[in-house]
């Protein structure tokens, strides 16, 4: 199974450097459940993908696996309106800094003004030994208020 292991945190001002490659995203949910687990449809770059994640039981906080399908733009089209109440958009800049991918996520709509930056790993003790640049603000990796599910549904925290 494909595991999505990650740290996130919040971004402040934010200038995507020219290397950034930018991509539109359209975001919402089909079903989440009380144990994390939820079934996402996006649109990024062109492309339509119907995706579940839910938490490796066997692993630590920051590990999830993840499983993703592409979908035709006509299937993407009949799935959408389920995700009616949980959606949210976002530019997503991807781009290489301090030694790692990084995904800055600039949002939009009802949450414009909140900037995330997430980092990728390919094991749990990588994503332990990193060691955040001062341009990334606090960590917010296992924030249930930040995490995207809750964003789409809830709308940004404190509002």
């Amino acid at each position: 199974m494909p595991l999505e292991i990650e740290r996130k945190f919040l971004l402040g001002d934010f200038e995507p450097p020219d290397t950034a490659v930018r991509q539109h995203i359209e975001q919402g949910y089909i079903a989440i459940k009380d144990d994390g687990t939820e079934v996402r449809l996006r649109r990024i770059a062109g492309s339509c993908v119907l995706g579940v994640k839910r938490k490796d039981s066997s692993a630590g906080a920051p590990v999830r696996i993840e499983v993703e399908r592409e979908l035709g733009e006509r299937e993407f089209t009949e799935l959408w309106p389920a995700t009616a109440g949980a959606r949210l958009v976002k530019d997503r800049y991807t781009f290489e800094a301090s030694g790692v991918t990084v995904y800055a996520d600039v949002y939009q709509g009802e949450l414009a003004g909140l900037r995330t930056v997430e980092v990728e790993f390919g094991s749990e003790a990588e994503a332990e030994a990193f060691s955040a640049p001062e341009w990334f603000g606090a960590e917010i990796t296992g924030v249930k208020a930040y995490k995207n599910q809750t964003l789409a549904t809830l709308g940004l925290p404190g509002s």
